[in-house]
């Protein structure tokens, strides 16, 4: 019998599109073109990520920080980093 999960966060998937963030029992995609940190780094450092308090999402090797408000609604952080 399975267990329960013990992760609150944890990259499920990475393809060449992007990436499947599982958060707190949601799941997010990333996509490259939104999130292009991701695209060309070390796996290493795209699995090394941390759930802070807060609701905040911290990849340390990454210097990249975001929070699950901005997975949920990204239609009301409309800035992107180029």
């Amino acid at each position: 019998m399975p267990g329960t999960t013990t992760s609150k966060i944890e990259v499920t998937n990475i393809d060449s599109q992007g990436l499947w963030l599982f958060v707190e029992q949601e799941e997010y995609f990333l996509p490259h073109d939104d999130y292009p940190w991701f695209k060309d780094a070390r796996l290493s450092d795209v699995l090394n990520v941390e759930l802070l308090p807060g609701q905040h999402i911290h990849w340390p090797a990454l210097d990249v920080d975001l929070s699950v408000e901005i997975l949920k609604n990204p239609e009301s952080f409309p800035l992107k980093s180029k």
